[in-house]
């Protein structure tokens, strides 16, 4: 049995997570400005569009502060009880955060489809001015994450979203510009729906992906027979079993195998062999490995 981790890789993780860390303050610093000058301004004006989105807004600003936390708390050393520390909390927040955006849509689809149905009176150019800003600040916070969104699942999530909802911002400031020379109120809630239909569709792909972490399935963009084969070609290696993938946080990956060595080579070998594995393990992203040896 042996266990070997290179620091250039750990250090390099280490980069990434404190780039991480500040872009989800930077981002939820911003965001909330905006959503407050969104719930203000939808309140005041009877936007359902701008309420819509600022309550989008709200949950994305919550499930940044969530996330920033899991980082928080996956950075803190393991314990005799917690022997891989709190690292899967990032997995955790990936996936309340999903939950959380899918009640949102209930509640706020809802309320547009009633209001659809009874359109009332908005000032189009605010609405537009509101947006206006939307777009910039969703796609000042989203640029943030362009460079972690390969890495790490709650990182893609923020991207994505922040992402859609500068788009949706597009949307709504045409929208508003319309309602402000036809007078078209229906307009106001159809925005809120569309904002509701891009929640959804962006969120699903994040419901599925946390929760196949939550339940230690093979990470995405890991080939579990890639993998094996990755081991079987690795000089005097003869076999491969009992091989397993797992997320330790949405950042780090972990594996365990039985691996059968050429009996001929000595035990100090044997372990040279191990160590090259587990070498070439961190550059398929598995960056703690556990190889156990026995007997051909």
């Amino acid at each position: 049995m042996a266990h070997n981790h290179d620091h250039d890789h750990h250090s390099h993780n280490l980069d990434f997570e404190r780039g991480n860390k500040k872009a989800f303050i930077t981002g939820i610093c911003l965001n909330l400005l905006f959503v407050l000058a969104e719930l203000i301004a939808g309140v005041f004006y009877n936007s359902m569009a701008l309420l819509t989105d600022a309550g989008h807004n709200a949950g994305d600003v919550a499930g940044l502060v969530l996330s920033l936390l899991a980082f928080w708390m996956a950075g803190k050393a393991s314990t005799a009880k917690y022997t891989y520390g709190y690292k899967k909390t990032t997995v955790l927040a990936a996936l309340i955060n999903a939950v959380v955006l899918l009640i949102a849509i209930g509640v706020l689809g809802f309320e547009s489809v009633t209001r659809l149905l009874k359109p009332e009176p908005v000032q189009g150019t605010v609405v537009a001015w509101v947006a206006g800003l939307g777009i910039a600040v969703n796609g000042l916070s989203a640029f943030l994450f362009y460079k972690g969104k390969e890495k790490d699942l709650n990182a893609k999530s923020a991207y994505l979203h922040l992402l859609a909802d500068a788009l949706v911002s597009l949307g709504v400031v045409a929208a508003g510009i319309v309602m402000n020379y036809t007078q078209w109120y229906w307009l106001d809630p159809a925005i809120g729906l569309v904002i509701m239909m891009v929640i959804l569709f962006s969120t699903w792909g994040l419901l599925r992906d946390s929760f196949q972490m939550t339940i230690d399935a093979v990470p995405s963009g890991i080939e579990l027979n890639e993998i094996k084969r990755l081991m079987l070609q690795t000089e005097h290696v003869k076999n491969v079993e009992h091989v397993h993938v797992w997320p330790l946080s949405t950042t780090e990956n972990a594996l365990t195998a039985h691996v059968g060595i050429d009996d001929e080579l000595s035990f100090d070998e044997k372990l040279k062999v191990v160590a090259k594995l587990k070498h070439e393990l961190e550059h398929h992203n598995i960056h703690h490995s556990t190889i156990e040896l026995y007997k051909l």
